[in-house]
C-alpha cells in the first residue's frame, strides 16, 4: 500500500517543487498507521530542520532487511532500520529534494519495543527519526556522540 500526501516548496531558483512523505508497506505481520508514520515524519522532518524534503519510509520483514544489511554494508543479520541517501546531480533539482529512504523491519522493533518497555508507535518513531538523521548525513560510528545527542534532544521535542 502507498500513500502520499504532498506539501510544497520553493527551492533557490524559484521553482515551484512538490515533496512528500511516502508510506510503504511491504509487511503484514504488525498493522501500520500509514498516516500516523506519515504526521510524525514531517514533523521530525521539521524539527530536525530538513523543512519540506521527501522522503519514503518503508516497512519490511526481518527476512527483508537482512537481505539488504547483506547486500549494502555485509552484515548477515536483521537490523532494525537502513537509511539509503538519495545521491543527485547537480542538475538533478527534483531528486534534490528527495532526501532518501528509510527502510525499518517491525519485527525487530517490536521486539525492541518490548525490550525498552516502549510502545511500538513510539519505538517506530523513534526508528524513523533516527533513519532521517542518518540521510541529513549524521553517523553514530563516527561522530563521537553527535548524533546521539542531536536524536535525543529531539525525541525530547518531538515526545518520544
Amino acid at each position: 500500500m502507498v500513500r502520499t500526501r504532498p506539501a510544497y516548496f520553493r527551492h533557490a531558483t524559484g521553482v515551484r517543487a512538490q515533496a512528500m512523505v511516502e508510506i510503504i508497506n511491504r509487511q503484514r505481520h504488525r498493522k501500520i498507521s500509514s498516516k500516523a508514520c506519515r504526521d510524525f515524519t514531517e514533523r521530525a522532518l521539521q524539527a530536525a530542520g530538513l523543512g519540506h524534503r521527501a522522503v519514503t519510509i518503508v516497512f519490511v520483514r526481518n527476512a527483508a532487511i537482512k537481505k539488504l544489511n547483506q547486500q549494502f554494508r555485509g552484515k548477515n543479520y536483521a537490523t532494525d532500520v537502513l537509511s539509503f541517501p538519495t545521491i543527485a546531480e547537480d542538475f538533478e533539482q527534483i531528486a534534490q529534494a528527495q532526501l532518501g529512504e528509510v527502510v525499518i523491519a517491525v519485527e525487530r522493533a517490536a521486539a525492541q519495543a518490548k525490550e525498552s518497555g516502549l510502545t511500538f508507535r513510539n519505538e517506530v518513531q523513534q526508528l524513523i527519526l533516527h533513519g532521517l538523521l542518518h540521510l541529513a548525513g549524521y553517523d553514530h560510528e563516527t561522530d563521537q556522540g553527535e548524533m546521539d545527542r542531536i536524536e535525543l534532544k529531539l525525541r525530547k521535542r518531538l515526545g518520544i
